[in-house]
């Protein structure tokens, strides 16, 4: 259940009475819902959340690939105002790192004010109205002031090289391909991080 509805949005949007509210958050991964859990804390409801894909957990749901795991200790990395005693390892892995998040936001009350598919494709600040205009693929919204949390690693990047005609299977480790079966397969991992480090 939301406190916004889709019908509302829809209707609103047709003309210049888009839906309003006093903070617009972009992107729920860590900084989206912390910020909306700040918010709430300190007794500010009209907020709304805009993430683009249909779940939460920004890096944590879209790194899929085997071995994907915190590169900190699991437990600085976590809310401080919600620690968690129960990481099942030092380095805790993806899966269990987006249960946390969700887990957390959902205690707090802020996964209903997520508006899932709602992709940022515009923000234009209008002085003549004191407001943000932000248009998304679920339609416009105003907002009097804008939180952008969609985080550095948002969008996978593969580098320029040189492959000399290679023609196997190519893909960025956060868009993992589940169904290139790679046992048996000479891979190679272009990059030294913290995910190639794992995926390792």
């Amino acid at each position: 259940m939301t406190w916004w509805s889709d019908d509302a949005v829809a209707e609103e949007g047709q003309g210049p009475g888009a839906p309003h509210v006093d903070v617009a958050i972009v992107g729920a991964g860590f900084a989206g819902l912390g910020a909306a859990m700040a918010l709430r804390a300190a007794g500010r409801e009209d907020f709304v959340v805009l993430e683009r894909a249909e779940t939460v957990g920004g890096t944590w749901r879209d790194n899929t690939y085997p071995g994907v795991a915190c590169d900190i200790p699991s437990h600085l990395y976590s809310y401080a105002e919600h620690p968690n005693p129960g990481w099942s390892r030092r380095f805790a892995p993806g899966d269990e790192i987006r249960d946390y998040l969700e887990r957390t936001a959902a205690g707090e009350g802020v996964l209903d004010r997520v508006v899932p598919g709602a992709e940022l494709l515009d923000a234009r600040w209008d002085a003549a109205a004191d407001c943000w205009r932000l248009a998304t693929t679920r339609g416009p919204w105003t907002a009097g002031a804008l939180v952008l949390a969609c985080g550095r690693l948002a969008e996978p990047r593969l580098p320029a090289v040189d492959l000399g005609g290679f023609r196997g299977p190519i893909f960025h480790s956060a868009r993992w391909r589940h169904d290139v079966e790679l046992a048996g397969r000479r891979v190679a991992v272009v990059g030294s991080g913290a995910s190639a480090v794992q995926l390792g």
